[in-house]
């Protein structure tokens, strides 16, 4: 009712500056109250004496002219003046019942305010598919989900996105740690690396392996060790490397089973958590789209084009503190293989080019020093910046006894969203 009342003040200011009386630049928001005293009405407003300085005008003459100026309509019934310049509002009868006949008319509509209509994209959780969904993901994904919910209650043309991490390290990482379990359920004595992903999900995994395809594609685990690093604190990401490399080497294309049986199984669990939680994608967007189409390798040499790469030992690296990052990123490795980074542009350079008007990411609060280097990617490309925007959302955390629980998937330490 405040809100009814209210636009109908804003539309005799509205009067009163087409005919010069106020000046648009010192317009304010129109406030109305409860009046102390119902004698004196249900409703009021300071309106006259929040203009009259600018306007040059005594208050209670400006407020003559806000009631000159005031729309007819139904909802009040009467007002006047009182004292320096206050306007009290007397609402008819049967108009605070108005917001319920109009609550009981528009149904789910009620409420809804559209405004511009807009092409946006909201990408939230996207959390590596290398383990279940945890607790500490779901503040993420209830803020997503409502953020697009809000936005399609806006009026917006609103597309919700899960990007999958299904290329790079932490997948081989998976799908080796699936094949070793594999390997013990074929009869093979294994020593399992500290670095693999340690969850029951993971023997799990290799039992359903083993379950497809038998003993046809177990090796000697000896042979897989073969002159691999040692594991230890210091070389584990070494000693887990060499046992990826090897098992690619031993299987060819028949490590696409492990790496596949674990990307699609734990992927279809995400999706079928983030249903039952309310949270629904139109898109599931694939990292390794990005590298097959040639998107990465297209991106770099636009960088390269317009100035902003260089080499440094042997990398290839992006000039972000032309941006305000505090240092510049590498693109490309000494080895020939892309980063991350070189991933995150391509994908950002991707979105752009399916035509969104603002573009949203929702992240974990540890990526707070990405958002520099995000925005400098997007600008370095040709891209407006402002038209993304990066919201933060802090992971719920759990405590036991008083003591902090330390969520990790590697680790297996986790409690299942």
């Amino acid at each position: 009712m405040k809100d009814a009342v209210a636009a109908l003040f804003e539309q005799a200011l509205d009067q009163l500056i087409a005919d010069n009386i106020i000046n648009s630049i010192d317009r304010r928001p129109v406030q109305i109250e409860n009046t102390r005293d119902p004698a004196h009405g249900d409703l009021a407003t300071n309106v006259a004496m929040m203009h009259a300085k600018a306007a040059q005008i005594a208050p209670r003459a400006l407020a003559e002219k806000l009631i000159e100026h005031l729309p007819a309509s139904e909802t009040i019934a009467a007002v006047d003046i009182a004292g320096p310049g206050f306007i009290n509002i007397r609402l008819a009868k049967g108009a605070a019942f108005e917001p319920v006949v109009r609550c009981l008319t528009e149904r789910d509509q009620y409420g809804l305010h559209p405004t511009t209509n807009e092409r946006v994209q909201v990408e939230y959780v996207s959390a590596n598919p290398t383990g279940p969904l945890h607790v500490g993901h779901g503040r993420g994904a209830a803020y997503g989900a409502t953020l697009v919910n809000l936005l399609k209650a806006r009026g917006h043309q609103v597309e919700a996105e899960y990007y999958v991490n299904d290329a790079g390290r932490q997948m081989n990482i998976l799908a080796v740690s699936v094949y070793l379990r594999y390997l013990e359920t074929s009869g093979e004595d294994i020593v399992f690396p500290s670095a693999g992903y340690q969850g029951q999900y993971i023997a799990e995994l290799g039992d359903t392996l083993h379950d497809n395809t038998g003993n046809s594609i177990a090796i000697a685990f000896h042979d897989l060790v073969k002159d691999v690093t040692p594991d230890s604190e210091t070389t584990k990401d070494a000693h887990i490397d060499g046992l990826i490399q090897n098992a690619k080497e031993a299987l060819g294309d028949r490590w696409n089973l492990p790496f596949n049986l674990a990307l699609h199984s734990i992927l279809d669990d995400i999706q079928d958590d983030l249903s039952e939680f309310g949270a629904n994608f139109d898109q599931w967007f694939s990292e390794k789209s990005l590298v097959t189409s040639g998107e990465i390798d297209q991106a770099i040499a636009t960088l390269e084009e317009r100035g902003y790469l260089f080499e440094q030992d042997g990398a290839l690296w992006f000039r972000s503190t032309d941006f305000g990052d505090d240092k510049d990123r590498v693109v490309r490795r000494d080895n020939g293989e892309t980063t991350y980074f070189a991933s995150d542009i391509a994908y950002i350079a991707n979105k752009f080019s399916r035509g969104f008007d603002r573009i949203i990411y929702v992240w974990g609060a540890d990526h707070h020093g990405y958002i520099v280097r995000i925005k400098a990617a997007a600008e370095a490309l040709g891209f407006d910046p402002e038209r993304l925007t990066i919201r933060l959302v802090q992971f719920a955390i759990l405590y036991k006894e008083g003591e902090r629980l330390q969520m990790s998937t590697r680790s297996g330490s986790f409690v299942t969203l």
